[in-house]
């Protein structure tokens, strides 16, 4: 039987290196990001860096087996359908993987007692969605370079 995402993603030789490159993945976004949405990002992004440093790092390290777990489901489907690009399968349902993904940060930022960290995250909330639909294609070619 085939391993899971998660199982492949957090096996003790591949976490680290996952972690990293979902580490520079974000830092990639953030830096491509323009315009008045763009703006907020990187101004949100600025303030936790700031007031947190070391924060972003320690939060995928946290959060990657929960959305590991959230992306299995894709993955699965699209181990099945023969497709070989999963980055293009993740942007064909973009709207289900980045609400599904973005459950796990809505959940964090409940439970978190960081007040400046929650505050940012919810200036950036509302568009979060076209943020992440737009990470889609990084985001699968990242899981690919360790489950492919």
């Amino acid at each position: 039987m085939a391993a899971t995402l998660p199982e492949i993603l957090l096996a003790p030789d591949i976490h680290p290196k996952v972690v990293a490159d979902c580490y520079d993945l974000i830092e990639e976004e953030v830096s491509d990001k323009s315009g008045i949405a763009g703006t907020a990002v990187k101004l949100a992004y600025k303030t936790v860096t700031a007031f947190a440093p070391g924060h972003i790092r320690n939060m995928v390290e946290t959060l990657l087996p929960e959305l590991a777990e959230k992306l299995e489901p894709y993955w699965a489907d699209f181990r099945a359908s023969g497709s070989s690009e999963f980055g293009d399968y993740l942007v064909k349902r973009s709207d289900e993987v980045s609400e599904a993904l973005l459950s796990v940060t809505d959940a964090r930022a409940e439970a978190s007692d960081r007040p400046t960290i929650v505050k940012a995250y919810r200036t950036v909330r509302g568009g979060a969605a076209k943020q992440v639909e737009a990470a889609l294609p990084r985001v699968g070619d990242l899981v690919l370079k360790y489950a492919g």
